[in-house]
C-alpha cells in the first residue's frame, strides 16, 4: 500500500510541477510560424501566422515556392485582444516529431500458469519519440456586455516509441519459486504508446515489454512478456 502511495505522490507532483512551470511556453501558445489552415480555400492549407500587439496576422503561402504573399488584400487579421463583432471559430495545425519524457506508474499484466492479472505500481520512467499533430482553436467568447474575448484552444495527438528503465518486485511468486530472496529488480521497459497533450502534460496509453537486468532475469515470469501502462508525461521540445 505505502508503494501506491509513493506514486500517487511522485506523479502529482509531476503534474503540479510540470503544469504550474511550464504551462506559458511558446509551443503550446498560440505562437508565430507555419500553419495548415482552411482560412483561404475548402481545403488546408499553408498559412503563416505573426502575433503583434494588437492583431494576429495570417498570410498565405505562394503555391509556386511556398513563400509568404505578403499583399495585404490577401491578409486576414484577428484582434489580439477582444472585439465588438462575431467572429466565427477558426481552426490551425501544426505537425512535428515529438519529444518527451513519460512515467508510466500503472502496468496491468495479464494472467500467467502460476499467478492472476497484475497492476503493478512501480514508478519508471521513459524517452518517448513519436510524430505530433498539433490542433488550436481560434475564438472568441462573448461577455454579458457583448465584448468578444479571444480564446485559444489547444490540444495534441502523438503516435510513437519509448524506452526507459523502471523497477519490478522480485519475489519467489514472480519466479516460480526459483529464488527466495525478494527484492526490487531493475527492468528496461520499451515499446509504443499512443497519447493526448494538453499544453505541455501528456496522458496516454502505452503497450510495452520489460526485460530484467540481471541474473534472475532467465527465471523471471514476464521476463518479455507485453503489458498495457497508463503514462504521464512532459514535452521536453
Amino acid at each position: 500500500m505505502k508503494r501506491i502511495y509513493d506514486t500517487t505522490f511522485l506523479l502529482l507532483a509531476l503534474i503540479v510541477t510540470g503544469c504550474s512551470v511550464t504551462r506559458d511556453r511558446p509551443k503550446y501558445s498560440f505562437s508565430d510560424g507555419y500553419y495548415n489552415s482552411s482560412l483561404y480555400n475548402n481545403k488546408s492549407g499553408k498559412v503563416y501566422v505573426d502575433n503583434t500587439e494588437e492583431s494576429i496576422m495570417v498570410y498565405p503561402l505562394k503555391k509556386e515556392n511556398r513563400t509568404i504573399d505578403s499583399l495585404k488584400e490577401k491578409i486576414i487579421s484577428f484582434p489580439q485582444q477582444d472585439t465588438k463583432n462575431y467572429i466565427p471559430p477558426h481552426i490551425f495545425r501544426q505537425t512535428s516529431f515529438d519529444f518527451d519524457f513519460l512515467t508510466i506508474p500503472f502496468k496491468y499484466r495479464p494472467e500467467t500458469s502460476t499467478l492472476p492479472r497484475q497492476f503493478n505500481t512501480n514508478l519508471n520512467g521513459a524517452v518517448y519519440l513519436g510524430y505530433r499533430t498539433d490542433v488550436y482553436r481560434l475564438w472568441y467568447k462573448n461577455t454579458p456586455i457583448n465584448n468578444y474575448l479571444k480564446q485559444t484552444t489547444h490540444y495534441g495527438f502523438s503516435f510513437g516509441f519509448f524506452t526507459g528503465f523502471g523497477g519490478t518486485a522480485m519475489n519467489p511468486s514472480v519466479t516460480n519459486n526459483q529464488i527466495s530472496a525478494e527484492y526490487d529488480g531493475v527492468v528496461w521497459s520499451k515499446g509504443i504508446a499512443g497519447i493526448v497533450g494538453i499544453d505541455n502534460f501528456t496522458i496516454g496509453l502505452a503497450l510495452g515489454w520489460d526485460n530484467l537486468l540481471d541474473k534472475n532475469k532467465t527465471a523471471w515470469i514476464y521476463q518479455g512478456k507485453p503489458w498495457l501502462g497508463l503514462a504521464f508525461g512532459l514535452n521536453l521540445n
